[in-house]
């Protein structure tokens, strides 16, 4: 585990020269990177989203696309599309954004259900069909998207399905006044983003995703993992709890946490940690209990400090 601890630390070393003070968040991105997930970002503007996108994959040195997500978006925009060639009396496939290892799709919710939809089967199987032909992606392929909480017109919500396919939700949120000062100075001349470097091999993800199933989840932590994700279902604050495809998101989550602090094995902190994060946007509230002032941040802690461990059994 000693060399996904240390391509996680250089890396976020690197992407903490332009996102500073916000190292558990960058933190998070690598979880999902590594565990070959897709990561959605949700803020208000101007905290930072589009510049992580954009240092992850400096810093990994692999291909990046950004795709600036508006109503008028086809899904042909993002999958490519066939034009026929006159020349050759045939049609010539034209690759889209989606072909690419790191892809940014900027203020996903601007963009239509249909061209949402259009990134379903590459974030799910790593494939994209287009007039009836099947194209493999590249690897590694992470999307990361981005969204503001606070506009809601003319946008158009992800549905749950899309959700689902995120690893993660997370959140950057403000500097404290200290940060702030100093983010003002790196910003004073040049961007810092303009100087990152290439600091590791991005190519080297799908080998080390692969090493990271080899950390051992006690069978005692996994009932835990199962525990949280069936409360979520049985909750009464909530109208549709986590789908399984959260127990394996959580259970993969812990086991590259584990792997980031050098360990060969989940603890049941792990589980702790990462639980709202992968959990609460695959969740739908009731109507009811978010006009009590409840969040589903507020429901999935408070599940995680209800959901006793059995420490007896962990071995």
């Amino acid at each position: 585990m000693e060399i996904i601890a240390e391509f996680a630390s250089k890396l976020a070393d690197n992407v903490e020269k332009v996102i500073i003070g916000k190292r558990e968040v960058i933190h998070m991105a690598i979880i999902a990177l590594l565990c070959d997930g897709h990561l959605l970002l949700e803020d208000v503007p101007g905290t930072g989203k589009t510049m992580l996108a954009r240092s992850l994959a400096l810093s990994l040195g692999v291909d990046f696309k950004r795709l600036q997500c508006t109503p008028d978006l086809l899904p042909n925009d993002v999958t490519g599309v066939s034009i026929y060639n006159q020349s050759e009396q045939a049609f010539s496939f034209i690759p889209g954004p989606a072909f690419t290892n790191v892809l940014l799709c900027d203020e996903i919710n601007r963009a239509t259900p249909r061209t949402q939809s259009a990134l379903l089967e590459s974030m799910g199987e790593r494939q994209i069909t287009v007039d009836g032909t099947t194209y493999s992606l590249k690897r590694p392929f992470f999307v990361i998207a981005t969204q503001n909480p606070i506009e809601y017109e003319g946008t158009f919500p992800l549905p749950e399905a899309q959700l689902d396919r995120f690893m993660m939700k997370i959140r950057l949120g403000y500097l404290d006044n200290q940060l702030e000062s100093r983010m003002l100075v790196n910003l004073g001349k040049e961007h810092p983003v303009e100087n990152l470097n290439q600091v590791v091999d991005g190519y080297q993800i799908p080998e080390l995703a692969r090493r990271i199933w080899d950390v051992n989840v006690d069978q005692t932590v996994r009932d835990y993992i199962v525990q949280l994700v069936v409360a979520t279902r049985e909750h009464p604050s909530l109208v549709l709890g986590a789908s399984p495809r959260g127990s394996h998101a959580l259970y993969r989550a812990a086991q590259a946490q584990a792997a980031l602090k050098n360990r060969d094995y989940v603890l049941p902190d792990d589980v702790k940690q990462l639980a709202t994060v992968v959990l609460a946007h695959r969740c739908i509230i009731h109507p009811e209990s978010a006009l009590r002032g409840l969040s589903m941040d507020s429901i999935i802690t408070g599940i995680v400090n209800d959901t006793a461990l059995d420490i007896g059994k962990l071995t």
